[in-house]
């Protein structure tokens, strides 16, 4: 569906209030067609790792230039209250399969349980149904084996790293192909895996990611096929390392190397966030392209040292970061832009979350979600897309960090960093209640003013945990004798070598 056809039942409105002391704006936005479903945009979804609301210059963060990222948010629909789960592995399963990560067997990131279960028909798997093509651009980080893997669960075209960050080895089969593994884990010249070759690139790793999407996206748009383009970059997940050119202007504040690092990651994300919208600008691909943007769990790195003094990072009030229970470790940014379609300046106030992603994108596809599939626990967004005031009512979001040790009986952690999450509400732990409407940054807590609340929330957590539980099918998984990746590595090597990859001209 083109622009044409869009404008025809557009109509202006005016941006809602931002919240969480987020930056205003007074942008004009234009209000979505009559219906969304089955428009059949190209979309593509970019995620970063480990980057939280304190970690963009356009909600706050005045040591960053993210002006890229400042632009594409102006122009976007914000969803303000949008939440994903508390580390990385939980997050990617919970958007492939519009449920829990629990409910997937995913209860860690290592150790055999950040294995989404094969029973999870995935997202990509039902739009390919609806005739789109797949591609995935940097971090799976839901199973090394073969099976596993994401040539195997809906992507037709696939480019990523091993485990769940470049160079990463640990026990079982989690582990990134060994070049990788040298200088803990570097970020230049990597080893990737090309659908089913093993090739050795040249250059930053989130540059040869959006370089490898962009060359794919070019390819889709010249054929006019339809697709879903997944761009989860590594960064600026640890080790803190960026181009020279994007660290020195920290070093030379002052800022430690970790610190230097970290912000260099992030600022150079921000410039192939500016080269993908130059390039949609090129092929004239906007008038059909929705293009998002957002993060995978809260911030990381909250602490620094800037000239020798311990400081603490911005994190836009929050005081807590990934790996939380609480409101910082899974209320993440939401930028989603589709131009002349969606409003822009326009900002969506209702309670959403990652498990939504699966049900809107194949709603925006056309495609049918198949009987008798893993039970869904989200909710389809477009209603909010085509009038961010329309009617969502309350529900419950459930939070919990997980990574008990392995061989432990589940139910002794049931308690133990757990979160349950209504628009106005967080029960964490079992024994704090947060007032979020009233109290964002979670200072007071207000447990024994509202004991009807508190009931209520155990109640619904209690149900859950108990429907749950049957469905962690990693927990007493063996570890896997050898590393997937290392083998074929080791294989591919001996046979016939690893070919240098070759730069799509954009």
């Amino acid at each position: 569906m083109n622009r044409r056809q869009f404008l025809k039942n557009l109509g202006a409105s005016t941006a809602a209030l931002a919240v969480l002391g987020s930056k205003m704006s007074s942008h004009k936005a234009m209000a979505a067609p009559t219906s969304l479903k089955g428009s059949r945009p190209n979309i593509i979804l970019v995620m970063t790792d480990d980057q939280g609301m304190g970690d963009l210059s356009c909600l706050g963060n005045t040591v960053l230039k993210t002006p890229n990222l400042d632009r594409f948010y102006e122009k976007s629909t914000r969803f303000r209250d949008f939440h994903v789960s508390p580390t990385c592995a939980p997050t990617r399963s919970a958007i492939m399969s519009g449920r829990h990560e629990f409910r997937n067997g995913v209860t860690h990131t290592i150790e055999e349980r950040e294995m989404m279960a094969l029973s999870t028909t995935t997202m990509p798997q039902v739009l390919q149904t609806a005739g789109y093509e797949t591609g995935i651009f940097g971090k799976w980080h839901l199973g090394d084996l073969h099976e596993y893997q994401p040539y195997n669960r809906g992507f037709s075209e696939v480019f990523i790293h091993g485990a769940g960050g470049i160079g990463q080895s640990y026990r079982g089969s989690c582990a990134d192909f060994p070049p990788n593994q040298v200088n803990e884990g570097k970020y230049f010249d990597n080893v990737i895996l090309h659908n089913d070759t093993i090739v050795q690139t040249k250059g930053f790793c989130t540059d040869v990611f959006f370089q490898a999407a962009l060359g794919w996206i070019k390819k889709q748009v010249e054929s006019n096929t339809p697709f879903f383009a997944y761009i989860p970059t590594n960064a600026p997940h640890g080790p803190m390392l960026a181009p020279e050119k994007n660290t020195k202007r920290f070093l030379d504040m002052g800022y430690d190397k970790n610190t230097a690092g970290r912000y260099g990651m992030i600022e150079n994300i921000d410039e192939n966030i500016g080269l993908l919208v130059q390039k949609l600008d090129e092929w004239h691909a906007w008038d059909n392209a929705l293009v998002i943007f957002m993060t995978d769990n809260g911030q990381a790195g909250t602490t620094g040292t800037l000239n020798g003094q311990k400081v603490k990072m911005f994190t836009a009030g929050f005081k807590t970061g990934k790996g939380s229970p609480y409101e910082g470790g899974t209320h993440v940014p939401a930028f989603w832009r589709w131009k002349g379609v969606l409003g822009e300046g326009m900002d969506i106030s209702a309670l959403t979350a990652h498990i939504d992603i699966y049900k809107t994108f194949c709603d925006l596809a056309g495609a049918r979600i198949p009987d008798g599939i893993q039970k869904i626990d989200g909710r389809s967004l477009l209603p909010l897309l085509e009038d961010p005031k329309a009617d969502w009512p309350d529900r419950e979001l459930f939070v919990h960090v997980g990574r008990w040790k392995k061989g432990e009986d589940p139910n002794q952690s049931k308690f133990n960093k757990c979160a349950v999450r209504t628009r106005r509400w967080r029960l964490v732990n079992n024994q704090e209640l947060y007032d979020i409407a009233n109290d964002p940054y979670e200072s007071t807590n207000v447990i024994d003013q509202h004991p009807d609340v508190v009931e209520r929330l155990r109640k619904v957590y209690d149900q859950w945990w108990a429907e749950t539980v049957p469905l962690m099918v990693n927990e007493d998984r063996p570890y896997t004798p050898q590393h997937p990746q290392e083998v074929r590595y080791e294989k591919q090597l001996k046979e016939r070598g690893i070919p240098d990859w070759v730069v799509p001209a954009l």
